[in-house]
């Protein structure tokens, strides 16, 4: 048996046994005396202020979707459309993330954290994830996101946090809380919250921490007065236009009969402390099945993301909020005018019953159709049928106020015509278009940029997951990196993604905004290199290399490009050393320039503050005493490079001539 198998069995066996004090501690320790009744407290107090907004959200997912519609009437598409066009542009703007380290030697964690985020973007289904996400947020005002679970199956080789998507209509808050977590001090942050779900008979077996004494023939499958998935389930049915299924059925699926079960998290007293808790209840609240104290203590494993949020407030603005009246009466006014058609085409009239015997004669109308009259006066039909006057729609009014209605619609959510996709309206000169579309693009980079502040702690709390669960030396996290000769896999233990000691920060940046950065500081680049090239002792590998990376290229493609020099090897080495805080020799043949600004990049040791300082008194000396050094390496710090060594046309060391 290898090592590494016999420390896995080691560490299993003696987590096994600390669960098991755990539990034997928490059975002796711990009383949930009264949770049930606090929770159904919390959660009439939650449904009793959040319920009318889901009323009105299940009206509004009919009239989204608007299958339901009369068959004789118009719908209208505005909520629809303005709302697929925001989450489309918000959709298509992937936030890029990079970690970044806060200390010293915390680079290579930082870098292999994000190459490990894109690969956990794909393994998570990070894409599905943002749609779900961004839909709730731009249609809810606010969408909820739980990042508490961790798969851990070391067998396997998986090691990957699970996200989950929280169906607004389901989720309840605390009515004073207006963000899950609230600020850096947890002011306005959630002090309990929840939802409801539907769980078999084996979900419910397999939740941590069960309860023993549950007996499933005495649960129920309805969700009482106050459910909220059954409410939700019946919204989406009836805007689909579907059968709503009733949950006494529920008892002959045999294995799949799903039960409504109550998720709660909240704040509980144990043992004279308050710990975050999370419970699960059936049969209205009123039977506990499962409870788990929570290990993290800090924060709340949930992320929210809002559209347009108001300060202080939880639900903000949603895109139906700016639409839902427009669409109404939109869609009114296309059915009155629709119904103004029909009247022209069929009119009412009056006729002349003495004169025109059988009424049939108008109702039966064909060509070449003769009707009898009788006594006509004079000769004048005139008076045997006339249509009845009404009123007359005033069609240019109508149209006014549909058109109206659309452009408020429009300028309340940044999404004129042309961003719609469709020709506008009015020809503009092409200026114009380019400065609407310009405005657009800041509407919409700010809902970007307010996106960032949950995309940020979603990857915090990401890290924080692998922090918890990544055992050191038992895990091994395998990262494929793609490279210009092709893919490289390489293993990751904890030391290579855990910061030692403080958390690295995370740069958020929307698509297009870092997309139209990058032109303008190439463009700023070229013509700055353009100019500073002409200086004799320009770095103009430095440059070129800021150049290529403004360019996209990876740092493989400039070490291919641009070969490291002899001098940039040699001080690579000697930063191995220096930050070991050991002492590298200084020689004369150095390029002493070069020589330092690679070891900006070692860490701070007094080895290296000795090493610098070596260096930046040889660059002093050889101002004095230039018959010291070699004249080729003389005036051309980043000079002409040697075609067979990649390197500078500096002397070989010689072992002699070193000194430390």
């Amino acid at each position: 048996m290898s090592k590494k198998s016999i420390n896995q069995e080691q560490y299993q066996k003696t987590e096994a046994e600390a669960q098991k004090d755990d539990v034997q501690k928490e059975e002796s320790t711990q009383s949930f005396d009264g949770l049930e009744r606090q929770i159904q407290a919390e959660y009439d107090r939650a449904f009793k202020h959040q319920n009318p907004k889901k009323v009105q959200w299940a009206l509004r997912l009919k009239l989204y979707n608007n299958q339901k519609r009369d068959l004789d009437a118009v719908g209208d598409t505005t909520m629809f459309t303005i709302h697929q066009t925001v989450l489309a542009s918000l959709y298509d703007d992937r936030l890029t993330t990079d970690f970044v380290g806060r200390e010293e030697g915390d680079d290579e964690v930082a870098e292999n954290l994000t190459k490990m985020a894109e690969a956990d973007y794909v393994d998570m289904e990070k894409d599905k994830i943002d749609y779900d996400w961004d839909w709730d947020t731009t249609f809810f005002g606010r969408g909820i996101l739980g990042l508490e679970e961790y798969i851990r199956e070391p067998d396997k080789g998986i090691y990957l946090p699970l996200p989950e998507v929280i169906d607004p209509m389901v989720f309840l808050h605390d009515p004073t809380a207006v963000s899950i977590n609230g600020d850096r001090k947890h002011r306005g942050g959630c002090g309990f919250f929840g939802l409801e779900v539907s769980l078999t008979e084996k979900d419910i077996n397999d939740l941590p921490d069960k309860r023993d004494d549950i007996v499933f023939t005495e649960l129920s499958h309805t969700g009482g007065i106050n459910s909220l998935y059954r409410d939700a389930s019946e919204a989406r049915n009836n805007a689909q236009n579907r059968q709503t299924q009733k949950n006494e059925q529920q008892a002959n699926l045999g294995a799949n009969a799903g039960y409504i079960v109550t998720r709660w998290y909240t704040h509980f007293l144990i043992g004279g402390e308050v710990k975050k808790v999370k419970a699960w209840l059936g049969n209205d609240r009123s039977k506990l099945l499962a409870v788990t104290v929570l290990k993290n203590q800090d924060y709340w494993q949930f992320i929210d993301r809002p559209l347009y949020p108001t300060s202080h407030d939880w639900d903000g603005t949603s895109i139906p909020d700016l639409t839902e009246d427009k669409q109404r009466a939109r869609a009114i006014t296309q059915n009155l005018a629709l119904k103004a058609m029909e009247a022209d085409l069929y009119q009412s009239y009056i006729y002349d019953s003495v004169k025109i015997n059988n009424r049939a004669d108008l109702t039966r109308i064909a060509n070449n159709k003769f009707i009898p009259v009788d006594k006509l006066d004079n000769g004048n039909i005139n008076n045997v049928i006339a249509p009845i006057n009404k009123a007359r729609p005033n069609m240019e009014l109508l149209s006014f106020i549909y058109n109206s209605l659309d452009a408020s619609a429009q300028q309340a959510t940044a999404t004129p015509d042309i961003q719609q996709g469709m020709q506008s309206a009015k020809d503009r000169p092409l200026g114009e278009t380019n400065l609407i579309a310009s405005r657009v693009d800041t509407r919409y980079s700010l809902s970007a940029k307010v996106f960032g502040w949950s995309e940020r702690s979603f990857w915090q709390q990401w890290y924080r997951l692998y922090k918890d669960n990544f055992v050191d030396h038992i895990d091994e996290k395998i990262l494929r990196i793609e490279g210009i000769f092709g893919a490289k896999w390489r293993p990751l233990t904890r030391e290579n993604i855990i910061a030692p000691k403080v958390d690295p920060d995370i740069k958020i940046e929307s698509k297009a905004v870092n997309r139209a950065k990058q032109l303008e500081d190439r463009q700023g680049m070229q013509q700055y290199l353009g100019m500073s090239f002409q200086e004799q002792n320009t770095n103009r590998r430095y440059g070129l290399r800021m150049m290529g990376k403004l360019f996209g290229m990876s740092k493989a493609e400039l070490d291919r490009l641009y070969p490291p020099t002899i001098d940039e090897r040699e001080a690579g080495q000697e930063n191995d050393l220096l930050n070991n805080n050991k002492l590298a020799p200084v020689t004369r043949e150095q390029n002493h320039e070069v020589h330092l600004l690679e070891h900006m990049k070692a860490a701070d040791t007094p080895a290296s503050r000795t090493h610098v300082k070596a260096h930046q008194e040889a660059l002093l000396m050889k101002r004095s005493k230039p018959e010291l050094f070699p004249e080729d390496t003389a005036d051309v710090p980043f000079g002409p490079q040697d075609p067979q060594s990649g390197g500078t046309t500096s002397r070989p060391i010689a072992p002699s001539q070193a000194s430390s």
